[in-house]
């Protein structure tokens, strides 16, 4: 089974269990009032009264990517006979680690080589948005975006990377403010041409 029919298969899991898709947001408030019990807060005193309904709000809008296919926006494309690089980068986004549900922030170069199509600068960018808007991790958020603009554009090759700093390692555990994650994919001509690689990652990554 491909990555891709296992993130369809994994929302129409998520579908199943949330009335299509929508948000139980009473079940998250619910689950938010417990921890603050849980962790000796008192949830009826003023400052806390609505943060069970803030918080649902807030998850609602965080997770709205797994509500949403991110090859949508890949769909509408232009015919051109155009084969040389095209770069989208500093694209920023913000997620929410897997393991600790804290955010991590960063951002994302995207390169590809067309193959008759290109696509609008600004569907890379929703690409991005919708694949960061959900419990993720950065590998597999690199890997999602890459695979999806190979497949949908059949581009000749496709290169990302992202850089992110993590909650999970600046506010707890080790706390290392000012560590910094980057990850890679590198598809079609990126992986196979050291010359193109080395192209990308120059232009991509020059401050």
């Amino acid at each position: 089974m491909t990555e891709r029919s296992d993130e369809r298969s994994s929302r129409e899991k998520i579908d199943e269990r949330n009335n299509f898709g929508e948000v139980d947001k009473p079940r998250i408030e619910r689950a938010v009032r417990e921890i603050l019990l849980a962790i000796g807060e008192d949830p009826d005193r003023e400052g806390l009264l609505e943060t069970p309904q803030r918080v649902a709000r807030m998850y609602e809008e965080l997770f709205q990517g797994l509500r949403q296919d991110p090859a949508e926006h890949l769909q509408k494309f232009f015919t051109e006979e155009y084969d040389s690089m095209v770069i989208v980068k500093d694209v920023e986004f913000h997620s929410m680690c897997e393991h600790h549900l804290l955010p991590f922030v960063g951002k994302a170069h995207i390169g590809y080589i067309p193959q008759g199509k290109v696509v609008g600068l600004s569907k890379i960018a929703r690409v991005v948005e919708t694949v960061a808007r959900r419990p993720q991790l950065q590998e597999r958020m690199t890997e999602t975006i890459a695979n999806l603009l190979m497949d949908e554009l059949n581009a000749l090759g496709v290169g990302v990377v992202v850089e992110a700093t993590h909650a999970c390692m600046t506010l707890r555990g080790v706390r290392k403010p000012g560590s910094m994650c980057v990850t890679s994919a590198m598809k079609g001509s990126f992986r196979k041409n050291t010359k193109t690689r080395a192209e990308f990652l120059n232009l991509a990554l020059q401050k």
